[in-house]
């Protein structure tokens, strides 16, 4: 399916082509599953902060078999069951060593479709505990609340972390935090949403629309001392409140814009309290594999809210626009696995 002339997601075309062939070190996998995230929203309707060039095949997010190989692949073999990695060239180390212009859904072609070629480079074993649909929402939303929380934030037990909202890098992230031993805050402005947060762990929640300066109530659930972690997806509207939520060198992961991309920080705020804060731009294919493994050893589920096939994509994707989803949104293929 691909992303036609202009951006909207009422120019999603399904079009017919030839099956592609694996080259050199390459592997040809059929799609079983894929998940959506709202930077394919963005690309979709065109409000990206970066353009990209037409027709495009969406979506950064899938899992797939591996059904031909070309020469000198010695990562994967026939049948083996892979996630794409959404950084198609970022192995391991630090974000330098990310190269920008190959991303999967935009700006070379995403996984909205039967079949992809994949660099055996780019990726990875899905988890032999999960499901397709729960291995496809693994590239971005995981891989995101993974490196913040472990491969950057070194995350110990007995340590805070606050989570903001219940879509798929919030959850992913309580489910990670609860894995290492630390506790839980999650703010929401659903009572419903909050309450299922608990029932996944999570020891406390927040209504933010209830009470705007939630902070003030963060700093009472931890008796004055503040939050170890901040998943920050709000953006710069939520980021004063963050701010005061977190203890003196407290981490403040900045992920997201959902509340809005206008607003003012202080830099003296960060000053003061001296948070270390950071952009996460998703995480390398070192932290997807280790995440994986650990995925493995704690039999954790990601959390699906509905699944659509995947030729529904623009039902999907109006879905996620409304914003009542809890976790993650998939699209499937008629032979997966649910």
């Amino acid at each position: 399916m691909t992303l036609q002339n202009n951006p909207s997601v009422d120019n999603l075309r399904i079009v017919e082509l030839p099956i592609p062939e694996p080259r050199r070190q390459e592997i040809l996998i059929r799609v079983r599953a894929t998940a959506l995230n709202y930077r394919d929203i963005e690309i979709i309707n065109g409000t990206y902060h970066t353009a990209f060039n037409l027709p495009l095949v969406p979506l950064s997010d899938g899992v797939g078999e591996v059904v031909a190989m070309g020469e000198d692949v010695t990562r994967f073999k026939i049948g083996d069951r892979v996630c794409s990695t959404f950084w198609q060239r970022w192995i391991g180390g630090s974000f330098r060593m990310a190269e920008p212009t190959y991303q999967r859904g935009g700006p070379i072609d995403g996984l909205l479709a039967e079949y992809a070629v994949l660099d055996e480079q780019a990726a990875v074993l899905a988890p032999r505990n999960l499901t397709d649909v729960e291995a496809a929402a693994l590239p971005c939303a995981a891989v995101t609340a993974w490196h913040a929380l472990v491969t950057e934030g070194k995350i110990k037990a007995g340590e805070t972390v606050l989570v903001q909202g219940t879509g798929g890098v919030s959850l992913f992230a309580l489910q990670f935090a609860l894995a290492s031993g630390a506790k839980v805050i999650v703010t929401s402005s659903s009572d419903e949403k909050l309450e299922r947060a608990k029932a996944l762990g999570a020891f406390a929640g927040i209504n933010y629309r209830q009470d705007p300066e939630w902070a003030e109530a963060v700093l009472e659930l931890t008796e004055g001392r503040g939050v170890d972690h901040v998943i920050e997806v709000g953006g710069p509207q939520s980021f004063a409140q963050s701010l005061k939520a977190c203890t003196r060198r407290g981490q403040i992961n900045v992920i997201g814009y959902l509340g809005g991309k206008e607003g003012t920080i202080n830099p003296l705020d960060i000053f003061a309290r001296q948070v270390d804060v950071r952009g996460i731009p998703v995480g390398s294919r070192e932290s997807f594999e280790t995440m994986n493994r650990a995925i493995e050893a704690h039999d954790l589920k990601p959390v699906i809210d509905r699944i659509f096939p995947w030729d529904d994509a623009a039902e999907a994707i109006r879905y996620l626009e409304r914003g009542s989803h809890f976790g993650k949104i998939a699209l499937l293929h008629s032979e997966a696995s649910r």
